[in-house]
């Protein structure tokens, strides 16, 4: 079996795993979260959660996939090796970029959801007061 065929087999092995993995990591972990800045309303927390982890697959499994060509043929071991590590590296940090975009929207959106339930008085309002006297 040609080393090029092997290093594609490899790639999407361990490619697929690891956005399985993350997808995994993210989706449990992150339905706290998505609770949280949702205001604790359970079902929609798990609604988005779930439209995200389909986003995330859809994403990475796309660029894994456009990805997979090598630019020459692996004749031996070290190129594979070499192959492999160039291209798992780059899905990595794409995977990295990508969770840290989930968190920033994220997070925008639960500072947001924190500074519109401070706007509100924790008490409401029980008379007014009048006016303090012109020149007093």
């Amino acid at each position: 079996m040609d080393l090029t065929v092997v290093t594609y087999v490899v790639y999407l092995v361990i490619s697929v795993g690891l956005t399985v993995w993350v997808a995994r990591t993210l989706s449990t972990n992150g339905r706290v979260f998505l609770a949280d800045v949702l205001q604790g309303n359970e079902k929609l927390a798990d609604a988005v959660n779930h439209l995200l982890v389909v986003g995330f697959y859809l994403v990475n499994l796309g660029f894994v996939a456009l990805y997979l060509k090598a630019a020459d043929t692996v004749s031996d071991t070290r190129g594979l090796l070499e192959a492999l590590s160039v291209k798992i590296g780059v899905v990595l940090l794409v995977l990295g970029v990508m969770h840290l975009g989930n968190v920033y929207v994220l997070n925008k959106i639960r500072r947001r959801g924190i500074m519109e339930r401070e706007q509100l008085p924790p008490v409401a309002p029980q008379g007014w007061t009048r006016p303090a006297a012109p020149g007093v």
